[in-house]
């Protein structure tokens, strides 16, 4: 099958599962009743974000898996400040968006385009969100709970980490 082809086999499932999906909901009131919960603002975008995964991997586009991470990601933290009531938590909640793209571009090396490039490009982006969260989560006082010391030992850790893996480059390149 050529890539218009599953292109169009991808779209037609799609669209059939959704199609039962609306009509399960709208006439049997116990799938409507399990479902509701599921089917508010953070979770639709989790399932976003994985439908356009999967639709990914039936067209054999490993790149769609940046944008999937992208949505999901950014539901999941929706979902975390609604279910935390953490609603003032987007002063350093921004800065996983950058984690987010290296996750997809490690799942699009995974899934085979330019493998060992692309999940060290991702893990270096997961490495930097993940110093930008601690520092700016340590900034807005969100670790208050973990001791006054412990973000300012976590962020000592990782910049050890990052210079030594420096280092590391330097010495076998």
């Amino acid at each position: 099958m050529n890539s218009q082809g599953r292109s169009q086999l991808a779209l037609g499932v799609i669209l059939v599962l959704l199609g039962a999906w609306f009509l399960l909901d709208n006439s049997v009131s116990a799938f409507h009743a399990f479902f509701s919960k599921y089917a508010e603002g953070p979770s639709v975008m989790i399932l976003i974000g994985a439908a356009i995964f999967i639709v990914g991997l039936a067209l054999r586009r490993p790149s769609l898996s940046v944008p999937a991470a992208i949505v999901a990601g950014i539901g999941g933290i929706f979902y975390y400040q609604k279910t935390s009531g953490a609603a003032n938590s987007w002063e350093y909640m921004w800065t996983l968006i950058l984690g987010f793209i290296g996750v997809g571009i490690i799942l699009m090396g995974l899934l085979g385009e330019n493998t060992a490039h692309n999940i060290r490009r991702g893990l270096h982006l997961v490495v930097i969100s993940a110093a930008l969260f601690l520092a700016f989560s340590a900034y807005f006082g969100a670790w208050k709970s973990l001791g006054a010391y412990v973000p300012a030992v976590l962020l000592i850790l990782l910049g050890a980490w990052i210079i030594g893996n420096g280092f590391y480059r330097s010495r076998s390149g």
